[in-house]
């Protein structure tokens, strides 16, 4: 079932739930109408929710990469900086997919990877906050005005606004229709009887965990206590204990998400379970006093009555609930990120992988393939752990022409069977993200990146095929290569695995002051290749035998080393300009 239709099959549930209670109701109740009012509504709202988050993940994603690998330092900026990030990406899952690639990066700790998801339950507060304000009657301008400017605007940027304020628009049009299609139920006295039974907080919380794990939205869930709150049919006690139940509903959703993924993944989304259930366990019993405290904090109608009172206040009431709960959750158990970082390391062990297991990649998710911005920069940390497997290829290889076994070149050759398996997810991966909508920065990015991954091939392919290759012709026909030359082909060897290494620094770290080393580095290499050229070309007159033999082999050495510098110094050059690189491939 698809994402999008898991809601409305759960609202379908509900409104069947509904209608059973009221089995021997009023007939003249019209279930098909309402019914229809409240799919097509709820499909507004989900669709406006998802309009709004594409347009903000679209202008801010590549902001948000940012801000999550710079401010986390601490714990309680990096749970400020999941609020922020969550509160403007609207999405609590793609957050915690960006700490897990980082985490397995080694560019954050397990300790602080937890100060960031929960500050993302803060963020996902805000989605609460919007849909409380009461601003339906100007739903329709904000859907003509987004339009307008998504449809006749010229800038990408333009239109990126205007979908966000026309899935605002949407948001708040869609709560006004399924707000009039569940009027005739303040009269329906079945309904109003099941809505009394929410008062109590066990049940409400059991209604909307079970709600909120069936339509695996929490926004979903919020969206229609809310409205039911703006009919005046949720008292603030059960909305706040509905409330709770979509906290705890929402981590099914996370687990979910973490099957089949790595062991980082699996830890980061059992710490959104144990800190959802620890914290509406913690409140559980109060309950009233958070009733209390959010009546104090919000707008007051005391010229009202019963219901309309209801309507008018409560909405507010249970999103600012929905806030002070989250904020003051990260506030309590702050404290404690190193414990509940050793809690389930202890509850997910590492388990060794069997030798012969197949590789995969670590940072390749398709839930960031509609973030092209964040996607990219998964990509970006998979060729840099590919560059890995190429990087100890190119230090075991020249040990291994010169001095190696037939054992020796079969471990590195190898070696490039990941490059190739990791080649091939990447290259997959790149052709899903070109499916999706890419402004002209992130075409040049993508370009970049899918060349990137051919150069870190071809070098991989260069050893196994070619130097591997030669290492074997030299054990077949017993060629022995002088002192004196292994150090010159030692000499230039060193400088092309010092280039590789700075690419491939420059590829994890975008560092463009580092790649620009590299591209600057060519005159250095190839003074160092002809230096070795020189010193074969006069080893040709040694009295030895094979000696024509050896000179060919020890030229085709230095030839694939050149080329393995020339690949490095062009992904160097795809990180400093950002753009695929084009050239001679005879030449460094």
């Amino acid at each position: 079932m698809s994402p999008p239709m898991r809601p409305l099959v759960g609202l379908a549930l509900l409104i069947c739930a509904s209608a059973a209670f009221a089995a021997n109701g009023d007939q003249s109740m019209q279930w098909g109408t309402m019914a229809m009012s409240l799919f097509g509504g709820l499909a507004l709202f989900l669709f406006g929710m998802e309009q709004m988050s594409e347009a903000l993940k679209a202008v801010a994603g590549e902001r948000m990469k940012l801000v999550l690998a710079r401010l986390t330092t601490n714990r309680f900026m990096g749970a400020a900086t999941g609020a922020l990030v969550t509160a403007i990406i609207q999405s609590s899952s793609v957050t915690t997919v960006l700490v897990v690639g980082f985490i397995s990066a080694g560019l954050m700790s397990m300790a602080q990877s937890i100060g960031v998801i929960m500050g993302a339950n803060i963020g996902t507060t805000i989605t609460a906050q919007i849909i409380a304000f009461k601003i339906t009657k100007f739903a329709l301008l904000m859907i003509a005005i987004g339009f307008g400017l998504w449809f006749f605007g010229r800038a990408d940027k333009l239109k990126q606004y205007g979908a966000m304020i026309m899935g605002l628009g949407l948001v708040f049009f869609g709560m006004s229709v399924m707000s009039d299609a569940m009027s005739p139920l303040r009269s329906y006295q079945p309904f109003l009887d099941l809505m009394t039974r929410m008062e109590n907080p066990l049940i409400g919380i059991l209604v909307a965990a079970v709600f909120t794990a069936l339509v695996q939205s929490s926004s979903a869930t919020t969206g229609i206590v809310i409205v039911m709150a703006s009919q005046g049919f949720v008292t603030l006690p059960a909305g706040i204990a509905l409330a709770f139940g979509a906290n705890v509903g929402t981590c099914v959703t996370a687990m979910l998400a973490a099957i089949g993924k790595p062991r980082e993944a699996l830890r980061a989304a059992l710490v959104h379970v144990l800190f959802n259930v620890f914290g509406v366990l913690l409140w559980l019993g109060l309950i009233n006093w958070l009733a209390g405290i959010v009546t104090t904090l919000s707008p007051a109608h005391p010229e009202l009555q019963g219901s309309a009172r209801l309507a008018a206040e409560v909405p507010r009431q249970i999103a600012n609930a929905h806030t002070v709960f989250n904020l003051a959750n990260t506030l309590i158990f702050i404290g404690f990120t190193a414990q509940f970082a050793r809690l389930v390391e202890w509850l997910v062990p590492d388990r060794p992988l069997p030798q012969e297991e197949k590789i995969r990649p670590k940072f390749l998710d398709t839930e960031l393939l509609d973030t092209p911005s964040l996607a990219l920069d998964r990509v970006r940390f998979e060729l840099a752990r590919v560059g890995e497997f190429t990087s100890q290829m190119l230090e075991a290889i020249m040990p291994a022409l010169i001095r190696g076994n037939v054992a020796d070149l079969q471990r590195i050759a190898k070696l490039d069977d990941q490059v190739d398996t990791l080649h091939g997810d990447i290259i997959t991966y790149l052709g899903q993200l070109s499916r999706r909508p890419l402004t002209p920065e992130q075409t040049d990015s993508f370009l970049a990146m899918m060349a990137i991954a051919n150069d870190l091939e071809s070098i991989g392919d260069l050893m196994e095929t070619d130097l591997t290759k030669a290492g074997e012709r030299r054990l077949q026909r017993g060629f022995s290569i002088s002192s004196s030359t292994a150090e010159k082909l030692t000499e230039l060897h060193g400088a092309v695995l010092e280039e590789l290494k700075k690419s491939l620094k420059s590829l994890s770290q975008a560092d463009v002051g580092v790649a620009k080393e590299v591209v600057e580095a060519k005159d250095r290499t190839n003074q160092l290749a002809e230096a070795a050229f020189s010193h074969a070309a006069k080893r040709l007159i040694a009295d030895e035998p094979n000696r024509l033999g050896i000179y060919r082999l020890e030229v085709e050495i230095i030839e694939k080393l050149r080329r393995i510098y020339y690949f490095s110094k062009r992904i160097a050059k795809a990180i400093a300009e950002g753009k695929p690189q084009e050239g001679k491939a005879e030449e460094a």
